[in-house]
């Protein structure tokens, strides 16, 4: 009995130990001195999801993982790479999901062609039916 006590309570705690002490990054919150070179990171950071909140840009999220993520995008901006090589590198790193404008891929290309599909073999279907009615 004293032992479930005991492994419940490490259950419990574990999430209050899983908060970082680690400061935020410098430029997590903080916008690049170049006005273009921010509104290149701002516009970049609103089409990137936070992978922790999975509803949010990194712009809009309170997250760690976010704030991160955003100091990574100004760091590179700020040293003149482009932001569709960084989107390129974070896809690389985190997967297709982190991005809000998904690539055409062997694997995607199915969703991008199943609406074309589906939208002409309805316009076959409603011109066989209105053609056939008017004879």
């Amino acid at each position: 009995m004293m032992r479930a006590l005991l492994l419940a309570s490490l259950l419990i705690a574990t999430p209050a130990l899983a908060d970082s002490t680690m400061p935020p990054a410098p430029y997590a919150n903080v916008q690049l001195e170049d006005p273009a070179q921010e509104a290149k990171a701002a516009a970049l950071m609103a089409s990137l999801r936070c992978l922790q909140c999975q509803g949010q840009a990194i712009s809009d999220s309170d997250a760690q993982i976010a704030g991160d993520l955003r100091n990574q995008v100004r760091l590179r901006i700020k040293a003149g790479e482009d932001p569709e090589a960084i989107r390129a590198w974070l896809i690389d790193r985190y997967g297709d999901y982190v991005s809000y404008a998904p690539r055409v891929t062997s694997l995607t290309w199915p969703l991008f062609a199943a609406p074309l599909a589906l939208l002409g073999l309805a316009f076959v279907l409603l011109r066989r039916r209105f053609t056939r009615s008017a004879a």
